[in-house]
């Protein structure tokens, strides 16, 4: 793989991930501690973060790096937020939340 495409890859991951969140790439970057145009000049594959700022990144989207990369989950943060309600469940419910799922995915 090209160097290219891992920066497409990280620019396209995080472009999605900020807008998850609802939040401009201006507020995320004064969030940041950054200039007000910092993220957008990733986006647009101007610079890329170092490796201190990439670790801010997730702290601010609430996410790990591993999250930030695992591009078959598309909302990693909304996964957490989910495991976190079925944790609190019984077996039992958790096994009709699965079949549901299943149903789901199967449609």
């Amino acid at each position: 793989m090209k160097h290219s495409d891992y920066m497409n890859g990280f620019v396209k991951r995080l472009c999605e991930l900020r807008m998850q969140k609802g939040v401009s790439a201006r507020d995320m970057s004064l969030s940041l501690g950054q200039s007000e145009s910092y993220i957008n000049k990733i986006e647009n594959s101007r610079t890329m973060p170092s490796m201190s700022v990439f670790f801010y990144i997730c702290e601010y989207l609430k996410i790990t790096p591993q999250e930030f990369f695992n591009t078959s989950a598309p909302s990693p943060k909304k996964t957490n937020e989910l495991l976190r309600e079925i944790e609190k469940l019984s077996p039992e419910q958790s096994e009709h939340i699965m079949l549901i799922v299943r149903d789901i995915l199967n449609k």
